[in-house]
């Protein structure tokens, strides 16, 4: 009986046709909403006929959530101080730390296959690395320094984290991103830890700023949104050579407008 011949090697993911990316520059959006629009976008990118793979750059309306290397404790505002500031703290499905959201930040949604972007579907290292030298690089296309650091995820600059990083794989797809702080008021962002001493176990380089600070405060001069969301497109199409880009307004699907109510202090989703 002949041998069966051995079957051909798998192609490498930068060997493989590679689609364009499709971009959205979308206005303000809400936690559930925001959930709600990822969970639908990683089950259509995932499909080798579906959509193409998806980055929404938006902002998100005002509350707190901390992601899985976080805790209830990172955030230094009691519930009545929550309530006051009518923030809702939600626990997400994402990594990272706890972040304050608001007006003054881009949040960076990428969501792709890791083979569409160039790597292995277990290259989870490599994909996370060259998105954070993405962010650091728009950052930088602004004139403010930024900088990575070995063992530790995010952005940093001189006075705090300007981008906190906090990103989901699922079955070979990415989800989540940033949130990269260009001008928001400081105080309540001075009062909670995203990268606590817990999670710089593996930093080298000497304790790094726990809480957040802003590109804005970084320069000392006045940064405009549109240019930080232009830079962090152009930067992210440029770390993971995509083909091509679709520039689009809005976001992928229509979102209902929601109304405005008092918040239960911490919820569960994602």
């Amino acid at each position: 009986m002949p041998a069966t011949p051995p079957l051909p090697p798998e192609p490498a993911p930068s060997a493989l046709p590679r689609k364009p990316l499709a971009v959205w520059l979308g206005g303000t959006i809400g936690w559930d909403d925001y959930l709600a629009m990822g969970e639908r976008l990683a089950g259509e990118v995932a499909d080798p006929a579906g959509r193409n793979p998806t980055l929404v750059v938006c902002e998100l309306v005002p509350g707190i959530t901390i992601g899985r290397a976080g805790s209830r404790a990172d955030v230094r505002l009691s519930d009545d101080e929550l309530r006051g500031h009518r923030l809702e703290v939600a626990f997400a499905g994402r990594g990272g730390g706890a972040v304050l959201h608001g007006p003054g930040q881009v949040t960076v949604a990428l969501v792709a296959p890791l083979v569409e972007l160039g790597f292995a579907t277990h290259d989870v290292g490599g994909f996370v690395a060259a998105f954070e030298a993405g962010i650091a690089r728009a950052i930088r296309a602004v004139r403010c320094g930024a900088a990575t650091h070995p063992g530790v995820h995010g952005v940093f600059g001189r006075r705090g984290l300007l981008a906190a990083t906090g990103i989901a794989i699922r079955r070979g797809v990415a989800c989540h991103g940033a949130f990269v702080n260009v001008c928001p008021p400081l105080d309540l962002h001075q009062r909670i830890d995203t990268v606590p001493a817990r999670l710089q176990a593996g930093v080298s380089s000497g304790p790094l700023p726990a809480t957040m600070g802003s590109i804005e405060a970084d320069v000392q001069r006045r940064v405009r949104l549109q240019d930080v969301r232009t830079a962090v497109v152009d930067a992210l199409a440029d770390a993971f050579a995509v083909p091509r880009i679709h520039v689009n307004a809005g976001l992928p699907y229509r979102i209902a407008p929601s109304t405005p109510s008092q918040p239960e202090v911490v919820t569960r989703a994602g």
